[in-house]
């Protein structure tokens, strides 16, 4: 019985790792965004609107192609 017990979770761990490595990469990713994105504003008193002081060859996205970021120039006024 208890040998049993212990094949099943055997071939259970795979599965487990699979959901468990998903689970946290879906928690860093999420982590990412809520920490890095400019659309997200946490401290509303020192830097209500963070969009506007990003310099146009910041980055904040994950992946881009074909986007070369360091060429790009600043076209905005300044608020």
């Amino acid at each position: 019985m208890i040998h049993n017990f212990f094949v099943l979770l055997f071939q259970l761990v795979p599965l487990f790792v699979i959901i468990g490595s998903g689970a946290v990469g879906a928690s860093l990713y999420l982590m990412r965004l809520a920490m890095f994105n400019p659309d997200v504003s946490w401290d509303k008193k020192n830097n209500p609107e963070p969009w506007n002081k990003m310099a146009p060859n910041d980055q904040y996205k994950l992946f881009s192609v074909n986007m070369d970021y360091s060429s790009l120039k600043k076209d905005r006024p300044d608020f």
